[in-house]
């Protein structure tokens, strides 16, 4: 019999259990900020004990809260975005809110897919990556007038608040560090661009510091490969097989740089003996790997943080304001890279 009031049991119940107004109980699911942490002890002690589900969606018929925040990114493949979402996820956490990941493949009609069933499913909340969306997901988002923000790429003139960081600075300085070890036989090795604005930026911050100091590279030195280990390596190794050989890669992210790394050993080409690598990200790992990866840090943690508390103060203040923040990025010099004597 105790089975059968636990599985039916209601918000009175919660609230009988836990001695505390139904009214407060309601507070402590939707606007947990607002509740004494003793007292949402209390509730959460009776909801645990009694089984207590929420309706969800007779709640969001009443324009309650719905506590999820839908966050879409390009890939959960590898490394790339893992930190920037497990601290968003902690953040919003925080504040009461479950997230809802899905990822598109860099396809943003799947984008738009993917946005409208979270929207469907009523999320208070949505996080996209970059800046670049169809015009579709802008208007959707328009005209849901829903709280949403972009993570890791930033724009002074972003459609949408962002969080991020100035890619096409960190491709600058991924190249004049290398012009700086006195390389200039330096080839580059990118993610394809389109629809990918964080690519398209650090590509174009590279190569213009690049045709400043080398401006006579051979065409076939700008190559690109997909987003994995053994798409850049197998990208490398042609390059590397050619008859002329750069002297250092750079590498639009650290998942490239660790398949152009391997690629070398595969070659035997030392690094960075007869090779400088650079990447950009500093992803985890890239530091205990061996020979530690010489990259261009972003700062997934600081991102990651900024923009969950941001978008999680905005639902619950119910605040539409556009706000733009850039992370500062830094070199993180290590072992992959070495001077170069010209002579």
């Amino acid at each position: 019999m105790a089975d059968k009031v636990h599985k039916n049991a209601d918000i009175v119940a919660v609230a009988n259990a836990a001695r505390v107004s139904i009214s407060t109980v309601s507070r402590s699911f939707n606007h947990p900020e607002l509740v004494k942490p003793a007292t949402r002890k209390k509730i959460d002690r009776a909801v645990r004990k009694l089984g207590y589900i929420r309706n969800r969606a007779a709640q969001t018929m009443h324009g309650i809260r719905s506590g999820t925040i839908g966050l879409v990114v390009p890939t959960i493949d590898n490394a790339i975005f893992a930190e920037v979402i497990q601290t968003f996820s902690d953040t919003v956490g925080a504040q009461g809110f479950t997230i809802l990941v899905a990822s598109h493949g860099y396809d943003l009609e799947r984008e738009y897919a993917v946005l409208r069933k979270f929207l469907e499913h009523r999320v208070d909340g949505v996080a996209l990556i970059g800046l670049d969306h169809s015009e579709e997901t802008y208007g959707l988002l328009q005209s849901q007038n829903i709280p949403a923000i972009t993570i890791w790429n930033y724009d002074a003139d972003s459609r949408l608040s962002c969080v991020g960081a100035d890619n096409r600075r960190a491709g600058r300085m991924a190249a004049r560090h290398l012009l700086e070890l006195g390389h200039r036989e330096i080839a580059v090795v990118f993610p394809p661009v389109d629809g990918n604005d964080r690519a398209r930026a650090r590509r174009s911050g590279a190569l213009a510091e690049l045709a400043r100091a080398c401006p006579a590279l051979p065409e076939a030195w700008t190559t690109e490969a997909r987003y994995s280990v053994a798409d850049g390596k197998e990208a490398v190794i042609d390059l590397l097989n050619a008859d002329r050989r750069p002297t250092a890669l750079l590498c639009g992210n650290d998942v490239l740089a660790v398949g152009a790394i391997h690629a070398a050993r595969r070659l035997g080409i030392a690094v960075p003996d007869a090779l400088s690598i650079i990447g950009i990200g500093d992803f985890k790992g890239s530091k205990e790997m061996e020979p530690a990866l010489t990259t261009i840090r972003l700062p997934a943690r600081a991102i990651g943080q900024i923009a969950g508390d941001r978008l999680a103060r905005s639902i619950i203040a119910d605040d539409r304001s556009l706000h733009r923040t850039s992370c500062e990025i830094m070199l993180a010099a290590r072992d992959t890279c070495r001077r170069h004597d010209a002579s």
